[in-house]
C-alpha cells in the first residue's frame, strides 16, 4: 500500500501549479473551489505547510462580499471552456485573480478543521496565525451564503446554477434546468470532449443551458440581489446546505480553540438555522433528504447521492438511521463499487455519464463520514473499503463505473488521490 500512497502523493505533486493544485492536467487547468478543499486535506496527511498553502491560494480569489468563486484563473489556459472572458467578472474584484462568477460547496471550513487538528497533534504552534486568517475568510463566506443564498430565511441555501452544486448534470436538476433556454449569445467551444469521451460528459443541450445561465448573471453584472430576482434556475439544495452546516460546526470548533466568543455565538445561530432547515427536508417514503425547486415549489425527488449527504451534519433518529442504511444497501446491491451518484434502479441511471450514475471517491468520503457520525460504522467500513479497492484497481480516475469498477473521466485526478490518502490515513490510525 505504501507504493499506492506514494503514487497518490506524486499526483498531487504533478498537479501542483505553485501552491495550488489543478484537478487534472488539461481538462481542468485552473484552481477549483471544493476540489482544493479536498486536496488540502490530502496534503495534510503528509505536508501541513502545503495543505495550508492550498487554502491560502484559494482565498486569493475571494470576493469582497465574501463569496469564494468556483474557479480561480491564476494563469491563462485555452484547454477549458468557459474561460474568464465568458465570465467577465473583472469589475467585481479589483486587484485579485480573475475568477468565475458562481461558487461551489463550502468544504473549506471542513478542510481547515481537518488540517488544524493534524497540526495540533504534531505540536505545530506556528500555524495559529495561518489558521486565524483562513478562519476569518471562511466566516465571511458563510455570512455570504446566509445573506445572499437564503434571503427568504428557509434555513436552506440555494444554488442558481447546476455547476455550483458540484453535481453538474445530476438528474436532480433535469426538471428545473428544462425551463432554462438553450439560446446563447456566446459561441460554445467545448474543450472537455477533446479530453474525455462525450459518452462520459454532459449533453450539448445541458451546456447550452449552463452558458445561458452564465449570460443571465453576467447581464446582472454579478450583483447577487439582481441575480436572485433574475434566476431562471433556483434550487434549495440539501447537499449544499448540509456541507455548509457541517463546515459551520467545524468553524465553531476552530473558534473555540481561538477563543473567538462572538464568532462562536454568530456561527452557533447559523448552525441552528441550517439544521432546522435540513430536518424539514427528510422524506420517509424516499428514505432520504430532498432538495426544493424554489421556482415550482416542488420537492426534487430524483434519487441521487444528495439524499445521504445531510448525514454529515445531522444526527438521525433510530427510524431514519435504519431507513438510510437499508436505502444505501439497496443502491449498492449488485454494484462492484458503491455508492452510485444516481440510484441504479432509476430510469435516469447511466453508469458512465458524469453525475448520472458513476461513483465519486469524494462523495463516498462524505457519505462514510456521515455514516460514522450516525453510528453506522459497519456500512461505513464497507463503503470505505470498496472505495479504496476501486482506486487501487483502476487508478486515480475522476470517477468510477459502479457496475464494472472501470475508471472514467479524467486521469491522475487530484481529489481522488486526496480521498485515497485521507481514507488510508483514517484506516491506519484506527
Amino acid at each position: 500500500m505504501s507504493d499506492i500512497t506514494d503514487a497518490a502523493r506524486a499526483i498531487l505533486a504533478f498537479n501542483d501549479r505553485g501552491g495550488y493544485t489543478v484537478p487534472t492536467d488539461a481538462l481542468y487547468p485552473f484552481q477549483w473551489n471544493w476540489d482544493s478543499a479536498f486536496v488540502s486535506m490530502g496534503f495534510a496527511t503528509f505536508n501541513i505547510d502545503r495543505a495550508y498553502q492550498e487554502l491560502e491560494r484559494l482565498i486569493e480569489g475571494q470576493w469582497d462580499d465574501g463569496m469564494l468563486p468556483h474557479i480561480v484563473f491564476h494563469v491563462p489556459s485555452d484547454t477549458y471552456f468557459p474561460g474568464p472572458d465568458v465570465w467577465n467578472t473583472h469589475h467585481r474584484h479589483h486587484k485579485k485573480p480573475t475568477t468565475s462568477g458562481i461558487t461551489q460547496p463550502p468544504v473549506f471550513g471542513m478542510a481547515l478543521r481537518y488540517i488544524y487538528e493534524i497540526a495540533l497533534t504534531e505540536g505545530r504552534e506556528d500555524v495559529l496565525a495561518r489558521t486565524r486568517l483562513l478562519f476569518h475568510a471562511a466566516l465571511r463566506s458563510h455570512r455570504w451564503w446566509m445573506k445572499v443564498r437564503d434571503p427568504e430565511k428557509r434555513g436552506l441555501v440555494a444554488i442558481l446554477h447546476p455547476w455550483e452544486s458540484g453535481s453538474d448534470n445530476s438528474p436532480a436538476w433535469d426538471e428545473a434546468l428544462a425551463r432554462v433556454s438553450t439560446i446563447t449569445k456566446t459561441e460554445i467551444c467545448r474543450q472537455d470532449t477533446k479530453h474525455v469521451s462525450a459518452a462520459m460528459r454532459p449533453h450539448h443541450a445541458d451546456y447550452q443551458r449552463f452558458i445561458h445561465l452564465v449570460e443571465v448573471y453576467r447581464e446582472c453584472k454579478w450583483d447577487p440581489v439582481k441575480q436572485w430576482s433574475a434566476a431562471p434556475f433556483k434550487v434549495a439544495d440539501v447537499q449544499m446546505t448540509a456541507i455548509l452546516a457541517r463546515a459551520t460546526a467545524d468553524l465553531i470548533w476552530i473558534a473555540s480553540h481561538l477563543n473567538l466568543l462572538d464568532e462562536i455565538n454568530e456561527l452557533s445561530t447559523i448552525h441552528r438555522i441550517l439544521l432546522d432547515g435540513l430536518r424539514g427536508r427528510w422524506r420517509n417514503n424516499l428514505r432520504g433528504f430532498v432538495s426544493l425547486d424554489l421556482i415550482s415549489g416542488k420537492d426534487i425527488q430524483k434519487p441521487t447521492q444528495a439524499y445521504f449527504i445531510p448525514l454529515i451534519a445531522i444526527e438521525l433518529d433510530t427510524y431514519q438511521r435504519e431507513a438510510v442504511q437499508d436505502e444505501i444497501e439497496r443502491w449498492c446491491n449488485g454494484m462492484i463499487v458503491g455508492v452510485p451518484s444516481t440510484a441504479p434502479f432509476s430510469s435516469d441511471f447511466e453508469s458512465k455519464r458524469y453525475w448520472r450514475g458513476p461513483v465519486w471517491a469524494v462523495i463516498n468520503w462524505l457519505i462514510v463520514d456521515g455514516l460514522c457520525k450516525n453510528h453506522l460504522a459497519e456500512l461505513a467500513a464497507i463503503i470505505e473499503g470498496n472505495t479504496i479497492n476501486a482506486i487501487e484497481r483502476a487508478g486515480f480516475c475522476e470517477y468510477f463505473d459502479p457496475i464494472t469498477g472501470e475508471g472514467l473521466g479524467g486521469n491522475s485526478f487530484s481529489w481522488t488521490a486526496a480521498a485515497y490518502l485521507v481514507l488510508r490515513h483514517r484506516l491506519n490510525n484506527q
